[in-house]
Formats: C-alpha cells, structure tokens, sequence
C-alpha cells in the first residue's frame, strides 16, 4: 500500500491531495454504509402490523383477521408464537389500493410534479422530499423521486452510494447535453428502483454539474427554450406516475429553475432560524426576478397550481425559534401549512442511519417521541396529496 501524500499541516491543497481525500472519503462512506444497514448490503422497508395497515386503510383493526382471509388481500405472514401479524410493504400497499377510500387519480389527469427548494443547505430539504415520496407511497401513490442535486443527497437515501455507483447517464444530465438535436428525448433511461415499492428515483451523482456547464450555453440560443429541457424530458412520465418530486440543490441553478417551471406545485421546509428565514426571502426574490426576465425577454409566463411552506425542526422549547416562527408565518400567510415538524432525535438518528421516519418500523427509543413525529409527518402528507387533489387533478389542469 502507497503511503498517503496526505499532509494535514499542509498549507496548501493540491490536486493529487484532493484526489486522495475524494477517495478516502468515498471508501469511508461506503463502509459506514455497510455498517449501518448491516446485515443487509442495502436497505429494506419495514415491516407493519396488523394495526399499523388498519390504520392506513382506515379500518377498524379487529377486521384484519378476517379481511386477510380474502383471495384478493395478502394474508401476511405470523411472527413470533404465530398470534402476531405482519405485513410487508409490498402486501400493505396493496391493501391500502384495495380498502382506503383516499381518492384514485382521474383517469383524465396527468400526475402532479413538485419541487422542493430552498437556497440553503441544512433546511431538511431532501429529508422533507424522500418522506413526502415515501409518505404518499403509503396513500396508494407511484412516486418517482428526481434527484437534481449533484451532491446526490437523495440518492444516497435510498442506499446507493452517488460518487460510486451512480453514472453521467443514471442522471438527468444527458437531456441537457449539446447537441440536443442528440440527446434523449425523455429521462425514462434513468429511472432505477429503489428498495421501496411505488417508489422509484432518478439518481444524482457529481457528474449532474455538467449539465450547469451546458444549459447556460444553451440559454445564449434564442431558438432554444433552455428553461423547458427537462420539463419536456419528464412529460411522458406523467402518465406512469402520480406524483413527480424533484429535490432540487440549494441554489437556483439552471437545473432548479428548469424543475420550478415543470412543477404545478412548489414546497419550501423552512426550520426557523434567522439565517434560514432570510435564505428562503432571497429564493423567492431571486426566483422572481428570474421568472419576470423570462416573461419579458422570452415571452413565458409561469404560474403554479400551488405553493407551501412547512416549518420543519421547530423546536417548541426555543424562544429565538418562536420569533422566528412568527415572521415566517407574518411573512408567507396563508402558504403556511398548519402542520409542524418538530426537532426531534428520532430523525438525527435516522440521519446517522441513512434514514427516514418511515424506514424505521420500531424506535427503541421513546415511543410518544417517535409517534409525535410520525403523526406530524403522516399529516403534512395528506395536506400535501389534498392540495395535489384539490388544485392539481380536480382543478382540470391535466397537462
């Protein structure tokens, strides 16, 4: 083995060091991953109660025992001394299509695309994106999760590791490459399974900072509408998906204003803290003045069928958070979704993990803890699928 040219009394930071350190780095990740979702090499769903695919389907629990003995119902498998129930996610969800009385997609409507944004790092920007996806997942929704940041934060959640396992041509990058007269006509050549079911992901990796390299030269073509490529990339997926969600850098990069403009809705998670309030007041300045450039240079205008803001990582013990709190809710009024994320430990452990609320079955830690946040969560879905219900299919936009 080649002893490292790694010197960490180095004042300066050269390539061959820089290399290294990628690789380093890499190799750590990937090891922690092994650690964590040991003894699996990659993630798996959990598993649920009886209880837990009752109250999905909104039955009365005690049915389950009876309704598992349907032809057309998974009966699930005992664990244990055979007295408990189980269900994977699979048999749940095909519960929760057979039983709940959430509302079907219109045949006439087309599947509703979100982007979730914000200009600073650290929001829960793509935690609040992977358990949005995963969230509705559990209402009957085939979700396909677009991953538009190069850091491949999102992609790293489902268990792939971006830098390693992760292509130029797994990412949305080549609908962006010139000539476009040669480049793929839709994005449905990236689209991966992920461990889970009605959940599928177009993966990010840092080769996705090419396609910030080509769409600003691009945008120099009068004849080419640069800020609608991926919005025609994604059309045919429409029909296959219910809800599209984009999880975008934090920044308006030319791929971030390419997911605003092929988003009906728009969703910015804003934990209260200062700098966090006064970064998402210099998105929507800035988004609106490249929105208005459009109009008057190019002649598009935008609008979307709707826009929230979700107050995530509130902490309910913080003064200075409470302040913050108010101007976030004085400042975007009725954007306001009425539900909280709260601080919670449960999600820094899953975080460490590689995950979400939702890929935890049973928290061994404090049950009302876990519940909480759950219950939070499972609510800012619904309110979610209601305004995608409300304002994107019952609305008549079906393209």
């Amino acid at each position: 083995m080649a002893e490292s040219t790694l010197d960490p009394h180095a004042q300066r930071f050269s390539l061959s060091a820089l290399v290294e350190l990628a690789d380093s780095a890499n190799n750590i990740l990937d090891g922690l991953r092994s650690k964590m979702l040991e003894p699996h090499p990659r993630k798996r769903s959990p598993v649920y109660t009886g209880a837990q695919v009752a109250a999905l389907c909104g039955i009365d629990p005690k049915q389950i025992p009876y309704l598992s003995k349907r032809d057309d119902l998974p009966s699930g498998s005992h664990e244990g001394n055979g007295k408990r129930r189980t269900f994977s996610l699979v048999e749940t969800r095909e519960w929760v299509a057979k039983l709940s009385k959430i509302p079907k997609r219109p045949e006439n409507s087309r599947g509703a695309t979100i982007a979730v944004v914000n200009f600073k790092g650290g929001s829960t920007k793509t935690t609040t994106a992977f358990n949005l996806a995963q969230g509705l997942t559990l209402r009957g929704r085939k979700v396909l999760l677009i991953d538009l940041d190069p850091q491949g934060s999102a992609t790293t959640l489902t268990g792939m590791l971006p830098a390693a396992e992760v292509m130029e041509e797994h990412t949305v990058g080549p609908v962006t490459y010139p000539p476009l007269s040669e480049a793929p006509k839709d994005v449905r050549y990236a689209v991966q399974k992920t461990y889970w079911d009605g959940l599928d992901i177009i993966p990010a990796a840092p080769h996705l900072f090419n396609a910030e390299i080509f769409l600003p030269i691009h945008s120099r073509d009068p004849d080419i509408k640069w800020w609608d490529i991926l919005n025609k990339a994604i059309d045919p997926l429409r029909d296959e998906y219910d809800v599209i969600i984009f999880d975008t850098a934090p920044a308006l990069s030319y791929l971030a204003v390419n997911a605003v403009i092929a988003s009906d809705g728009l969703l910015m998670p804003i934990p209260p803290d200062n700098l966090d309030y006064a970064s998402s007041v210099a998105f929507w300045n800035l988004l609106s003045e490249t929105l208005t450039a459009l109009k008057r240079s190019r002649g598009y205008d935008k609008d979307f069928a709707f826009m929230r803001v979700l107050l995530s990582r509130v902490d309910s013990t913080s003064f200075a958070s409470s302040i913050v709190k108010d101007w976030i809710i004085r400042t975007y009024g009725p954007y306001v979704l009425t539900v909280e994320i709260p601080r919670s430990q449960v999600t820094s452990v899953g975080a460490v993990q590689f995950g979400t609320v939702y890929d935890i079955s049973r928290y061994e830690g404090a049950a009302k803890t876990y519940a909480k946040i759950r219950d939070a969560y499972d609510l800012f879905v619904e309110m979610m699928d209601q305004s995608v219900m409300s304002t994107v299919w019952n609305a008549g936009r079906t393209a």
